[in-house]
C-alpha cells in the first residue's frame, strides 16, 4: 500500500471571527497534557519557592507550544501521520513506540483513573477512591466509544472551560503578590530548585499525548498546508490557556501553602482543597474540587481518545514499508511502494497494482490508498481494543499497586519519549517529505534543537534518580 501524500479536503480555512469559533484540537491537546501530576508539581514548586520559579513555568509552556506546532506542521505539511514519519526513519522508531505505548497504557490507565477517583471521593464519598476510579474508567470508555470527534471536541471544550475558570478564579481569590509575580519572570535558580525547574519546563503540558494533536487535526477535517495559519492559532490558544492555568496553580501554591512540606502525590491537591475551605469557606473548597475533577477527567478522556488513535495508526503503520521504501510527502509522483506506483492526480494518472481494491481503501485525501483514515479510526478494532486495554487491565493495579519493575520500565521509557519526539520532529521537518511552506526555518530548528538537549538532560536526570 502506498503512503499518503498531502491530504487535501474540500473544507476551506475559516476567516474572521469564524477562526475563533473553529478552535478545538489545540484545546484538547493542551487539556489532555495537563493532569493531576502537573498540578501537583506546580503546587509543590510554588509551596517550596514561591513565585521565584514562574519563569520556568513560562519557558515550559513555550517549549510545549513549539513542539505542538511542529507536530501539527508535520501532519499538515506532509499529509502523513506521526507514525508515517517514524516508519520513514526505520523500524527502530516504530518498534520503540510500539513497546512504549503498550507499557504506558497499562500503567497510565491506573494513574488516570486514580486521579479522577480522588476528587470524586472527596466530593461524594460513599466509595473508596479505587471504586470511584473504576467507575471513572468505565464512564470514560463509554463516552469515547460512542462519541465521534466533533461531539467529543464540544464536550471536552466545556470541561476545559470549567477547569480553567475555577483555577483562575481561585488564584484571583487568594490575592497574588503582583510585584513578586513579576520578579518571578527573571530566571533564577535558588538552592535545591534544579529538579523543580526541570520538572516545570519538561513535565507540564503532556508527553505522548502531544503526538495525538495531528490526529485531531485530521479528524476535524484540517488537511494540507493551507491550514497552517489556523493550526498555529489553535495550538497557541491551547497552550496560552495552559500557561495561564499553570501560573494560577503556582500562585495558589505559593500563597496558600508556602513553606509547607507537601507530598508529591495527587493527594496533595486534597490538602490544598481543605486549606482553601478553611480560609474561604466550603463553597470555595467544592469549587476547587470541581476544577480538580475537570482537570483529571479531561486528561483521562483525552488519553482514552487520542492515544487510542495513536495505537490504531501504529497497527496500520507497522505493516507498511519502512525506511527508504516508505514514500511520504508532497512529491509522490514517482514513489514506488509495495508494488504500487502512485501518480499525482490529473489526466492520465495511473496506479500500478490493485487499483480496484485501492478504491475501497482510500485515505483521507483523494486517490491516496493506504493512508490513515480519520473517519474510520474511531470505529476500528485496534481503537476499541486499546480503549479496553486502557480501562480494564489497569484496574488490577488499583488493587495491588504498581510492581517496582513495571514502574521502572514505565518511567525509563517515558523519559525517552520527549527527546525522541523532539529529535524526530527536527529530522522530519527539514526534509522534502514536507511541503516547502511547512518546513522548519532557523527559529523552529533552534527551538527544537534546544528542546532536544533539554529533554536529554531530563532523561539522564530521571533515569539516574530511578536507578539510584
Amino acid at each position: 500500500m502506498a503512503s499518503p501524500g498531502p491530504q487535501t479536503d474540500f473544507l476551506e480555512p475559516p476567516t474572521g471571527a469564524r477562526r475563533i469559533r473553529s478552535i478545538g484540537p489545540g484545546l484538547l491537546a493542551a487539556a489532555t497534557g495537563v493532569g493531576a501530576g502537573d498540578l501537583v508539581a506546580t503546587m509543590v514548586a510554588g509551596a517550596s519557592f514561591g513565585t521565584v520559579l514562574l519563569w520556568a513555568a513560562v519557558v515550559g509552556t513555550l517549549v510545549k507550544l513549539a513542539l505542538g506546532e511542529a507536530v501539527g506542521r508535520w501532519h499538515l505539511g506532509s499529509g502523513a501521520t506521526m507514525l508515517d514519519g517514524w516508519r520513514r526513519l526505520g523500524y527502530w522508531a516504530t518498534g520503540f513506540f510500539g513497546v512504549y505505548i503498550v507499557v504506558w497504557g497499562f500503567v497510565y490507565g491506573a494513574t488516570a483513573m486514580s486521579a479522577v477517583g480522588l476528587p470524586l471521593n472527596a466530593l461524594f464519598g460513599g466509595l473508596p477512591v479505587g471504586g470511584w476510579a473504576a467507575i471513572a474508567g468505565v464512564v470514560g470508555l463509554a463516552l469515547v466509544w460512542v462519541q465521534r470527534y466533533h461531539a467529543f471536541e464540544k464536550f471536552m471544550t466545556v470541561l476545559v472551560l470549567i477547569k480553567f475558570a475555577t483555577v483562575v478564579f481561585v488564584a484571583i481569590l487568594v490575592g497574588p503578590d503582583l510585584p513578586a509575580l513579576a520578579s518571578g519572570l527573571v530566571p533564577r535558580l535558588p538552592e535545591g530548585s534544579t529538579v523543580y525547574v526541570l520538572g516545570l519546563i519538561g513535565g507540564v503540558g503532556g508527553t505522548i499525548t502531544m503526538a495525538a494533536y495531528g490526529y485531531w487535526l485530521f479528524a476535524k477535517g484540517w488537511k494540507g498546508p493551507k491550514w497552517l495559519s489556523m493550526m498555529r492559532l489553535d495550538n497557541a490558544t491551547g497552550y496560552i490557556m495552559t500557561g495561564i492555568f499553570v501560573v494560577s496553580m503556582l500562585v495558589v501554591g505559593s500563597t496558600i501553602l508556602l513553606g509547607e512540606n507537601l507530598t508529591e502525590s495527587d493527594s496533595g491537591l486534597l490538602t490544598l482543597a481543605d486549606r482553601l475551605g478553611a480560609l474561604y469557606g466550603e463553597p470555595v473548597r467544592i469549587l476547587f474540587l470541581v476544577g480538580f475533577l475537570s482537570v483529571t477527567f479531561t486528561s483521562l478522556l483525552g488519553v482514552w481518545n487520542g492515544v487510542s488513535l495513536l495505537f490504531t495508526d501504529w497497527v496500520r503503520a507497522i505493516r507498511l514499508p519502512h525506511g527508504a521504501k516508505a514514500a511520504i510527502g508532497p512529491d509522490v509522483e514517482n514513489a514506488v511502494v509495495a508494488g504500487e506506483r502512485t501518480a499525482a492526480g490529473g489526466a492520465g494518472s495511473t496506479a500500478v497494482g490493485d487499483t480496484a481494491a485501492a478504491g475501497d481503501e482510500r485515505g483521507d485525501g483523494p486517490g491516496r490508498p493506504g493512508a490513515y483514515e480519520a473517519a474510520r479510526a474511531e470505529r476500528s478494532l485496534p481503537f476499541r481494543g486499546y480503549l479496553l486495554w486502557l480501562t480494564f487491565p489497569p484496574m488490577a493495579l488499583l488493587l495491588i499497586g504498581r510492581p517496582f519493575a513495571l514502574t521502572l520500565v514505565y518511567g525509563v521509557l517515558g523519559s525517552f519519549f520527549m527527546p525522541f519526539l523532539a529529535v524526530t520532529l527536527l529530522l522530519l521537518l527539514n526534509t522534502s517529505m514536507v511541503a516547502r511552506e511547512a518546513r522548519s526555518r532557523w527559529l523552529s530548528n533552534a527551538v527544537l534543537g534546544i528542546s532536544s538537549v533539554l529533554f536529554a538532560v531530563l532523561l539522564v536526570t530521571d533515569v539516574y534518580s530511578r536507578l539510584t
